[in-house]
């Protein structure tokens, strides 16, 4: 259960295109469970010509559908990518066909569109360095999806769109109807905590909390149980002190920066500043991103979560924008620690994040 903890479902349906309040909910029940392993999916990559030889484990794979100009159209992205097999192409012995394994990402679309005349696609990196193209692209054998994991959302107050499909005599194909849906968890302002998650609605009854009130079942993911005890911590808002973060491991580090999201506020600071990272606990990839984003903003600070991340943040709206002075203490627990984890995709080593934060005009001093 989530006590002490509200949420807000906000939607959009067929004749509204501003997203809506639907239901404000006093608490949810089954939200914190291990999520089941992603679905590894088999690709066939047809027809590849490659910058260079490629690793076996490829890591975050960002796809670009071609025009016939050979323009992209769009991206979609795969996770945890890992080559299974190559062989030559049948139709061109000069490429090369090639089997992968790995997870789509979540939010996008089950395969990427591709428009009429299309030349292929092109196939970069998390860093967005270009790996090659190819010129189509087939999933074998579709896996099986899990079964749903059911949520049910209690003492909602529900309103909108959504009410009158409740109230409506075929309710279940109205709210096949009802778009976009997202849950957030609310903090003790009513303000955003975090993005609970995006579920959708398959069952309701009325709630024994109070006349008028609903209790919702829904289909969505669970949020991993690190959160229950991460998002306690932020129920009053930005927490007081430092380093609330530090007692968490990896995945519980990057989980801290949703609320830390949520909760960035005011305006840029006059460029020029020093700024002081207490390096202690930067034990990870995680711990150096919470550990930035409170040297800049504060405890419970944002400043990114990827280099890409922190790269937007300096072109301002997240607390100061370059240059500035990053005083970098206790640098020796990074330089043991960093990159050195045997991940399919190597976080960056400190000597690489040095040379990111140099490039982006942020002059480091080693303390």
């Amino acid at each position: 259960m989530t006590a002490g903890i509200r949420f807000a479902l906000w939607g959009e349906d067929e004749e509204h295109a501003e997203e809506q309040l639907w239901a404000l909910c006093e608490e949810a029940e089954d939200l914190f469970a291990d999520p089941p392993e992603p679905v590894r999916r088999r690709y066939e990559l047809l027809g590849c010509a490659f910058e260079q030889e490629l690793p076996s484990a490829l890591g975050f794979l960002v796809l670009q559908p071609l025009d016939k100009n050979g323009r992209a159209t769009g991206e979609w992205y795969l996770e945890g990518a890992r080559v299974l097999a190559t062989r030559p192409c049948a139709r061109d012995l000069s490429r090369t066909d090639m089997t992968i394994e790995a997870v789509p990402s979540d939010h996008q679309p089950d395969y990427p569109d591709r428009v009429a005349l299309s030349v292929g696609f092109a196939l970069s990196d998390a860093q967005d360095r270009p790996l090659g193209r190819f010129r189509d692209l087939a999933e074998v054998l579709p896996a099986e999806e899990p079964p749903p994991h059911l949520v049910r959302l209690l003492g909602c107050a529900v309103q909108g769109p959504l009410l009158d499909a409740l109230d409506a005599p075929e309710s279940r194909k109205k709210w096949r109807r009802l778009g976009y849906r997202r849950l957030d968890a609310l903090d003790g302002t009513g303000g955003l905590l975090a993005v609970a998650g995006h579920p959708h609605v398959v069952d309701w009854q009325p709630s024994p909390r109070g006349p008028g009130l609903y209790d919702l079942t829904v289909d969505m993911d669970p949020q991993p149980p690190v959160v229950a005890d991460i998002w306690p911590l932020w129920r009053q808002g930005s927490p007081a002190v430092p380093n609330l973060w530090a007692n968490f491991d990896g995945e519980g580090r990057e989980l801290w920066l949703d609320p830390a999201l949520a909760h960035r506020e005011g305006p840029d600071r006059p460029a020029g500043g020093t700024y002081h990272l207490d390096g202690r606990h930067v034990t990870d990839a995680e711990g150096f991103f919470c550990a930035l984003g409170e040297a800049v903003n504060g405890p419970g600070g944002y400043f990114g979560r990827c280099l890409n991340g922190v790269a937007d943040a300096l072109c301002g709206g997240f607390g100061v924008t370059r240059p500035f002075t990053l005083v970098w203490h206790d640098h020796e627990v990074a330089r043991r620690s960093l990159g050195l984890q045997p991940l399919t995709s190597r976080p960056e080593t400190f000597r690489e994040l040095l040379g990111f934060l140099r490039e982006e005009r942020i002059e480091v001093v080693l303390a």
